[in-house]
């Protein structure tokens, strides 16, 4: 059985309670050097200990032993693998090590690293933006949210397979049970508008009017989806806002947004319950055209599912999710794994992603390299969005999945290379900040590694010494 340690979560305990160490000892019926030991990691928590700290300070045992470290680790490790730590970078165990015994400190350094990175990216909106760009956008406080919380949420996995409350619905009975449901629960009716009665619109709910318009430019699918969506934030409130004052967001337009996205992440849980998801993909290797019509939603949808499927003791593939428009801007992005995803600006033009707008439909396989020499399996494919008129038929998105190396054998989409061989392809993060001096694709200077211009030289880029 695997130890558990809780000495950060214990010391943080007694001292938002203004025990000492002898207090606490009382009341748990332990000796107060046992407490001190607890504290610092120099011994396990017995599962005993665990249930009289439930008795004593009411507090939930699975919070107090739930491992934070396992949130921090891949973070860390990713963060350690910047350039700018070539010649001191701490192996795994030191980081461990780092994360029991000075959690606060590790908090901080990944705190400091962020804002490292978010302002090289701001010094380059604020060339572009006359300086209006802000340090950090809604967008990246809610993925920070999800990434803490390993992009799962417990109550919300609870509410969802609860949701029907025992009911067996028929997959083409969803909408109409949607409808009723509504209708009968909560008095709101639901109304499909012609695209002119919706201009530039898909959803619209009226309080007033306790209706739910739907433009028809939505399919069946995503009209199914936009209504559960609707079930969260109307029936769900609590469960969100426990979620929210959780998290520490106090920007009303961050909050908006992670309101947001849990009312998504619900709608995904419901339509694509946990345990049948997870075992599913794991029986077909993560085919997502399959999923997605085992599921009865879009192939974009059943890609973010997948990336919540982190629940200990249920565990699926980590995967990242990235989605780009035609101009390459990262639309949406959500990270179970250590690969590091631009904040601001496109992703590397090395990534097929996006190349797959010359391919519509089809997967676009990839395995990449960082420059501090991780690997990961990518791959790639278009995803259409809804059309209102004539002129822009071609409305079409990119999704990108990836994952660890070491998970490439649980994915279909690279069975053909493990029997032919694997290239890897050098990536960075984006051109800012990417150290790659010599690629071809490069844009900008490299903010983090300066160079000096070499007049007399011209390499493949004009960047290039």
């Amino acid at each position: 059985m695997q130890k558990t340690f809780i000495g950060p979560q214990l010391r943080r305990l007694r001292q938002e309670r203004g025990e000492t160490q002898a207090q606490m000892a009382k009341a748990l019926g332990i000796s107060a050097s046992y407490v001190n030991l607890l504290e610092n990691n120099e011994r396990s928590v017995s599962v005993a200990i665990l249930f009289r700290l439930l008795d004593t300070y009411g507090v939930d045992w699975r919070d107090i032993a739930e491992d934070e470290n396992a949130n921090l680790l891949p973070e860390l490790r990713g963060a350690v693998q910047d350039p700018l730590f070539a010649q001191l970078r701490p192996d795994l165990p030191q980081l461990r090590a780092a994360l029991i015994h000075s959690p606060d400190l590790a908090a901080a350094f990944l705190r400091l690293h962020r804002a490292y990175h978010a302002i090289s990216d701001q010094l380059l909106s604020m060339t572009e933006l006359a300086g209006q760009a802000p340090l950090s956008s809604p967008e990246a406080a809610v993925h920070d949210i999800f990434r803490k919380n390993r992009n799962n949420f417990r109550d919300l996995e609870e509410a969802a397979e609860s949701f029907w409350a025992g009911e067996e619905i028929e997959r083409d009975e969803i909408y109409y049970a949607l409808k009723r449901r509504l209708r009968d629960r909560l008095g709101v009716t639901v109304r499909v508008l012609p695209v002119e009665e919706m201009p530039f619109s898909l959803r619209d709910y009226s309080a007033a009017h306790r209706e739910i318009q739907l433009s028809e430019a939505l399919d069946h699918t995503n009209r199914i989806f936009q209504l559960v969506h609707m079930c969260a934030l109307l029936e769900l409130a609590a469960p969100l806002d426990r979620v929210i004052a959780a998290s520490g967001l106090s920007d009303p337009q961050g909050v908006a947004r992670l309101r947001v996205e849990l009312a998504n992440y619900f709608a995904a849980a419901v339509l694509m319950p946990y345990d049948a998801f997870l075992a599913e993909a794991k029986a077909t290797k993560y085919d997502f055209d399959h999923l997605a019509t085992r599921f009865g939603v879009s192939f974009e949808q059943a890609c973010h599912r997948a990336t919540t499927l982190q629940r200990e003791g249920a565990l699926g593939v980590p995967f990242f999710f990235l989605r780009i428009d035609k101009g390459g801007n990262v639309a949406k992005r959500f990270n179970a794994t250590s690969f590091p995803l631009a904040e601001h600006g496109g992703a590397c033009p090395r990534l097929d992603v996006h190349t797959s707008f010359r391919t519509p439909g089809r997967i676009v396989p990839q395995f990449v390299e960082m420059p501090e020499g991780g690997r990961f399996f990518v791959f790639s494919r278009t995803v259409e969005r809804p059309t209102w008129v004539r002129h822009a038929q071609d409305n079409r998105l990119a999704v990108a999945m990836g994952c660890a190396l070491e998970h490439v054998s649980e994915i279909g989409y690279a069975e053909p290379f493990l029997l032919s061989g694997i290239t890897m392809t050098p990536v960075g993060i984006n051109c800012r900040i990417c150290p790659r001096n010599h690629c071809d694709q490069r844009a900008y200077q490299a903010l983090t590694l300066p160079e000096p211009v070499n007049t007399m030289r011209r390499g493949a880029t004009r960047f290039e010494v």
